[in-house]
């Protein structure tokens, strides 16, 4: 064979397998390129729907922690109303039938309603869950701490707005970094400046996933997406199961305030006639035996933290099951046993 044409066919078979490894090598370009897009738009999709799922659970916490709060402000005027009944027995000495409720405590009640009072004019101005934190972590408990100390050394009851959400946030959270505990962003876990209050919902640094870059090589990108779809359908689950119990726990709250409401009207107006036990009738004396019933049963409740904080801070907070059941059964217990007036 003559070598020009041996030559030639050489040409021909490279030109054709340059050719081929091109045509290959353009298919696995937009092979991996079409991987990089998908797993960026289907991370987009489930940050989306994370996001969605966190606001709805969010605004349900929101108002369970608001209300939370206006009830235990509310202690203040029920403890006043509560002394200015001459010779009345000692309501802690009642017995209320359950020895898991607290006792009256007139000072006790002053302070958790100062406190309250603190927060109520702070969220106006807060970050969305900043109240829900407050009702993951125990409405009382908030309350109380509003009444502690800054980590300057500042009453907090003295504070205004964003500072005295902070300072109570940090208290929360341990006590400010300086002093050796979490600060706002353990109080808090800051997600950005909106989600203050989120992490005490949630908890945990695994919010890292929603704002990830997902790596440029597909493979990798892919595997990343992955393992953020799991976490944010972990996370997904979770919030619709605490935005589901807000929901319930806040109707119930809200049945035994009215209760409670009808039942200091009942006694303020009595107050306006009598002011002297011995003069009340037996049904008189009744309704306010009831009524501190009803402030002992709504202080449980807005004690009662709905969420359980894990200690490894990387790891999901957990729904309090048992506890938010216990004030649920309670709850239907009293409104079955007190009728409204």
């Amino acid at each position: 064979m003559p070598i020009p044409f041996i030559l030639g066919a050489a040409a021909v078979v490279a030109a054709a397998t340059g050719i081929g490894a091109g045509v290959y090598g353009a298919s696995k370009i937009k092979e991996a390129k079409d991987t990089m897009e998908s797993a960026q738009n289907r991370h987009e999709r489930n940050v989306y729907r994370y996001e969605k799922t966190q606001e709805a659970c969010t605004a349900e916490m929101d108002r369970l922690g608001t209300q939370e709060m206006e009830i235990l402000n509310s202690f203040k005027c029920f403890s006043d109303l509560i002394e200015r009944i001459h010779n009345r027995p000692k309501f802690e000495e009642i017995d209320l039938g359950d020895r898991s409720l607290p006792r009256y405590d007139p000072q006790h009640l002053q302070e958790v309603s100062l406190g309250a009072g603190v927060l109520l004019g702070s969220l106006g101005g807060a970050a969305a869950g900043t109240a829900g934190g407050m009702a993951a972590a125990g409405g009382v408990t908030a309350a109380v701490m509003a009444l502690g100390s800054a980590s300057t050394g500042t009453a907090i009851a003295s504070l205004s707005g964003a500072a005295a959400t902070n300072a109570t946030l940090a208290l929360l959270g341990g006590g400010a970094l300086a002093a050796g505990g979490g600060g706002v962003a353990l109080g808090s876990t800051l997600l950005g400046a909106a989600t203050l209050g989120v992490g005490l919902m949630v908890g945990g640094a695994i919010f890292a996933f929603t704002g990830s870059k997902l790596s440029e090589k597909a493979d990798e990108a892919w595997d990343q997406m992955k393992r953020a779809e799991e976490k944010i359908d972990t996370v997904c689950v979770f919030l619709d199961e605490l935005k589901d119990a807000a929901v319930v726990y806040r109707d119930a709250l809200e049945k035994i305030r009215r209760l409670y409401t009808s039942h200091m009207a009942f006694l303020e107006a009595l107050l306006e006639e009598r002011m002297d036990w011995n003069s009340f009738s037996e049904t008189e004396k009744l309704h306010v035996r009831n009524l501190v019933h009803l402030v002992s049963v709504l202080y449980a409740m807005c004690k009662e933290k709905l969420v359980l904080r894990d200690e490894k801070e990387e790891n999901l907070n957990t729904l309090n099951e048992v506890g938010i059941r216990e004030q649920m059964t309670r709850a239907e217990d009293i409104l079955d046993q007190i009728p409204p007036l």
